[in-house]
């Protein structure tokens, strides 16, 4: 997600019916090349392991202090810090003291492999869901050519923003842009109505 604007096109508390609406908006774009990425940030044991059970995909990573990792070959990190795949996630809860929250991510999949897992096991955590390389297409009524750079769909789960900073209990759908001036905002609504969907608030920038 860079150099775009988001606007939001749906909300509601439930992650099912988002991703349901999100694949809709995103399957007007879709393309040969489309991909998907998703994070998650688990603030206990329970959701890393719910998560890793749900996901075989993605890397898992722990927190750290700026004093233990400055300087240090990424080689002589432990484990959990430098990132690990799903098989790599310690067994005892102990190896989480001080590493929480963990990080959750997986850039550039095949649409479909991850979105369901993920919305079933992001329970009240923070994350999102990102399909990009999308393509949108000409609106010459509303004076828009199309693109494909800066065409993607996302959701964002149990937050509003895109910096994650105030979880929320809902979960919102966002139709991405360029962040052009003059503003792009009639395309992103036009793209949003193709599929029986309007603008619910302001664009984001990146």
């Amino acid at each position: 997600m860079s150099n775009d604007i988001a606007y939001p096109v749906f909300r509601t508390s439930d992650p099912v019916l988002a991703l349901r609406i999100a694949r809709r908006l995103m399957e007007f774009g879709r393309c040969e090349y489309s991909k998907v990425s998703g994070f998650a940030e688990l603030s206990s044991v329970a959701a890393v392991r719910r998560m890793a059970k749900a996901m075989t995909e993605g890397q898992f990573c722990g927190a750290s202090t700026w004093e233990e990792v400055e300087g240090v070959p990424l080689e002589d990190l432990p484990a959990l810090v430098a990132g690990v795949p799903t098989s790599g996630l310690p067994t005892e809860a102990a190896a989480f003291e001080g590493r929480l929250p963990v990080e959750w991510e997986a850039w550039n999949l095949p649409i479909g492999s991850i979105e369901d897992g993920l919305t079933a096991a992001i329970g009240a955590n923070v994350g999102w869901i990102n399909w990009h390389w999308l393509r949108w297409p000409d609106a010459p009524e509303v004076g828009f050519r199309g693109e494909d750079k800066h065409a993607e769909v996302s959701i964002l789960l149990n937050a509003h923003t895109r910096e994650l900073d105030v979880p929320t209990d809902d979960h919102t759908v966002f139709v991405h842009v360029r962040d052009a001036n003059p503003s792009r905002e009639p395309y992103a609504h036009w793209i949003a109505a193709q599929v029986g969907l309007t603008l619910i608030g302001l664009g984001q920038c990146s």
